[in-house]
């Protein structure tokens, strides 16, 4: 009889841990809906050089993206883009066309790494995302920079 019952106690604690470890991994594996709290904002960053830098020229800049895809200009997609680099200017604003010119620098095949020959001296580089055919998402989705070349 008593090892009945101990084997009855064995089952019912056994049958009691299982079940909660079931519920618990069930859980911890159920996918979570996407809502606009879990998003990250998308925003651009400079990897390379940071804010304040004194480089040397050619500048290697290294740009960051999150919240978007970088890919090469041609086509618009939504929440993809590519890079431009303003020299001593400021972002463009959202719904204009980024200008070509020596002081905006456009990225269309999907480059996030360049080197930049710049007189020495302070520099403001401002980096504009946009879409495929070079129309801004705007300041949110710019960021600047101040460096020092060094002579």
């Amino acid at each position: 009889m008593k090892k009945i019952l101990f084997y009855i106690i064995i089952i019912v604690v056994t049958s009691a841990c299982t079940s909660k470890t079931t519920n618990e991994t069930a859980a911890e594996t159920e996918k979570v809906p996407e809502t606009a709290e879990s998003k990250v904002a998308p925003e651009v960053f400079f990897i390379l050089p940071k804010n304040g830098d004194t480089v040397s020229s050619p500048v290697k800049i290294t740009m960051g993206v999150r919240g978007m895809e970088v890919e090469p200009a041609g086509q618009i997609n939504e929440g993809k883009g590519h890079h431009h680099l303003i020299i001593n200017g400021s972002y463009i604003e959202k719904g204009k066309v980024v200008p070509a010119d020596s002081t905006h620098i456009h990225y269309g095949k999907g480059q996030t790494e360049v080197e930049l020959e710049l007189a020495p001296g302070n520099h403001t580089i401002t980096m504009q995302f946009a879409d495929g055919v070079h129309v801004s998402y705007g300041e949110s989705m710019s960021r600047t920079i101040e460096i020092v070349v060094a002579e």
